[in-house]
């Protein structure tokens, strides 16, 4: 395959190097055309990359804030991992399922995958995200496929996004078929030589291939995408730029860019040292990169993992997250009956934030925060370009709010205890009263009512 030059190494250091030590006057006027929601260019991001005084910094994340709550008010979706097979042929430096790993190499039957969703549906989730890792013989397109509809046919589950390897546009056009929610694919990094080292002999190790994967899935029907990068194997600035490059790639080819982003820092994992990567960032460094992939791409969902802290997460979602993991698992068949007997099975990576669905979602109630459980505009067809044009006009804000009070109603009749369900509808019914259109408010408070007494699965 020809080599993809829509990553240019050498462009993004010069725009780097020209942002570096910029002025409070030059970091306000870029921050004035974020605050109207003005595109943003690479020499504006790399200013507010460089940006080095605390008065800088705090409004960065101020306006950062702001926006966010603009765009996405106080909804943050909920979401959790589902992996169902450590099979794996590359040896990522990185990852704790590396072929070079020994241990006992497990892949979920059907069988077992229903009780998987089944448990996951007990926790109150409604989305997925199905991992499965690189092995064409132990878990082909086929077995993923009918996963997929295992999941969809035994359970209430109502969204599952896939991340699995790059992979040809017929392979796409089959999980499009099957009725996918996002299709992700994590570009690790968008240093060439760094992703050749980190990915040795190693099928995954093909970095144009890897690059224009998501060029095979909008070939193939696929209309949002997830992308990411794992923080801590390349410089992150220039990281960051690789992402809005690569965004700003798809929207001019395709119209539509990633539906969202996610940003996961490299973690200790089975097998790995830390101290073998050297640009590992700092907590201030992470807060950073996220609030500014929120002013650059202010309508792109932000993804924040269990590998955070849960300070760190409260911070960012602040700041600029819209999406959280919850109560995950990072082994294969990690949810597991209480009387369960656990296989033996190492984890991808390490967890921080080990807090149960409950207890996210009552220090996001407690923090005025909407857990979100909502999966309407996959399944009303809002996906792709006429979801951006959507989040675009603000009209998105005045369906997503309402869907996601009615998610939570449910959420807390079906899964809460008896404080939080108290609790929780009062907040509930709160916010219901702040919907500006009056014809949905009163819809929004006799579906809520309806959700009270038994109904299900409402949803604007």
């Amino acid at each position: 395959m020809p080599e993809n030059k829509m990553i240019d190494k050498e462009y993004i250091h010069r725009v780097l190097q020209a942002g570096k030590n910029p002025s409070m006057e030059e970091i306000k006027a870029i921050l004035e055309k974020a605050k109207k929601r003005e595109k943003l260019n690479h020499h504006d991001i790399a200013v507010l990359l460089n940006a080095h005084e605390k008065e800088q910094i705090e409004e960065i994340y101020d306006i950062a804030g702001k926006l966010k709550e603009e765009i996405y008010g106080k909804r943050v979706v909920i979401f959790a991992p589902l992996y169902i097979s450590n099979f794996c042929v590359n040896n990522c430096e990185y990852c704790g399922y590396r072929r070079d790993n020994k241990f006992k190499r497990l892949k979920l039957t059907q069988e077992e995958i229903k009780h998987q969703a089944i448990n996951l549906e007990k926790l109150g989730h409604k989305r997925l995200a199905l991992e499965v890792g690189e092995a064409p013989i132990e878990t082909p397109i086929e077995y993923v496929l009918e996963s997929i509809k295992t999941i969809y046919d035994n359970s209430s589950i109502r969204r599952i996004n896939v991340n699995i390897a790059a992979t040809s546009v017929e392979e796409y056009k089959m999980l499009h078929e099957v009725g996918i929610g996002t299709y992700i694919l994590f570009q690790e990094t968008y240093d060439r030589p760094t992703f050749k080292k980190v990915h040795p002999k190693s099928l995954k190790g093909d970095y144009d291939y890897h690059l224009s994967a998501f060029d095979r899935a909008f070939e193939a029907g696929i209309e949002d995408v997830g992308a990411g990068v794992l923080f801590g194997l390349y410089k992150y600035k220039n990281e960051v730029l690789g992402l809005i490059i690569h965004n700003e790639y798809l929207e001019e080819k395709y119209g539509v860019g990633f539906h969202t982003i996610s940003v996961p820092r490299l973690k200790k994992a089975e097998g790995m040292n830390l101290e073998d990567f050297p640009h590992l960032i700092t907590d201030e460094q992470f807060k950073r990169l996220v609030t500014i992939l929120r002013l650059a791409v202010p309508y792109v969902g932000i993804i924040l993992s269990t590998r955070e802290t849960k300070e760190i997460r409260q911070e960012l979602i602040d700041h600029g997250i819209s999406q959280v993991s919850a109560g995950s698992k990072t082994d294969v068949g990690g949810y597991h009956d209480e009387d369960e007997e656990e296989d033996i099975a190492p984890h991808q990576f390490e967890l921080s934030d080990e807090r149960s669905v409950l207890d996210i979602t009552k220090d996001l109630i407690e923090h005025e925060y909407i857990p979100s459980y909502c999966t309407a505009c996959y399944r009303k067809g809002r996906t792709g370009d006429r979801f951006m044009r959507l989040a675009k006009s603000g009209e998105i804000g005045s369906i997503c709010e309402p869907n996601a009070l009615m998610t939570l109603t449910e959420y807390l009749m079906d899964y809460a205890d008896e404080e939080l369900k108290e609790k929780g509808l009062k907040f509930v019914l709160s916010h219901a009263e702040t919907i500006k259109n009056q014809k949905v408010k009163e819809l929004l408070k006799t579906n809520i009512f309806r959700i009270i007494n038994g109904d299900r699965d409402l949803f604007f």
